[in-house]
């Protein structure tokens, strides 16, 4: 099954490279670099352990030895999922390693030493990722309450690093099956206070904050 995840991958590496080529000067093997740095920044948020599980993450969930209960399961809008033996438990708000460790403890009841293991295929539908040079690259959540704009982003990840081209930040993003890449000027943001330029992110954005050029 191709998961969404991939879906934004290949989009990211598609908008950087459409993106590169109006800009001249830019050589191609630049913009395969940033192509493979997002791609490397995903796969390295996909599988930190520090994400905590959203409603809306597809999961790929295994017991050793018990082939059977394998299921691949999205966590439902009030945080739960129904598992074999257990029924509905929640996992929402919790990291892989933790959801793991809550579902092994559940089936103790069923099963002698159960070990689980979960794959994240897709992540809900209000994630977005913010790579680059910024100091803790991750994917968030857009808050339910209020839109999530890019220095908003970039500020709840640590914000940007030494070497980070303010300048030229870019959202990629995919709207109504077009690739589109926006660039924004944080720097007019912070330092001029162009709050007009300071965009709202949309579910599945990718926020790439590239590094300076000396």
């Amino acid at each position: 099954m191709k998961s969404s995840f991939f879906s934004v991958l290949g989009a990211a590496v598609l908008l950087t490279a459409c993106a590169s080529a109006p800009e001249q000067n830019q050589p191609a093997q630049q913009a395969n670099d940033i192509s493979r740095e997002i791609s490397q920044g995903i796969e390295q948020v996909r599988t930190s352990s520090a994400y905590v599980l959203q409603p809306g993450d597809l999961l790929e969930i295994q017991v050793f030895m018990e082939d059977d209960m394998a299921r691949t399961l999205r966590i439902s809008g009030n945080g739960t999922l129904t598992f074999p033996l257990v029924g509905n438990i929640r996992i929402a708000g919790y990291t892989v390693a933790e959801a793991e460790a809550r579902l092994a403890e559940a089936l103790k009841t069923y099963l002698k030493n159960p070990q689980v293991s979960m794959l994240i295929q897709e992540y809900g539908n209000k994630t977005v990722y913010v790579l680059g040079q910024v100091k803790e690259p991750a994917a968030i959540e857009i808050p339910p309450e209020k839109p999530l704009t890019v220095l908003e982003a970039i500020t709840s990840v640590g914000g940007f690093t030494d070497v980070a081209n303010t300048s030229r930040v870019r959202v990629l993003r995919m709207e109504n099956g077009t690739q589109k890449a926006l660039d924004v000027d944080v720097s007019q943001i912070t330092k001029q206070g162009s709050k007009n330029l300071d965009i709202a992110l949309m579910p599945g954005d990718v926020v790439f904050v590239p590094q300076s050029m000396f």
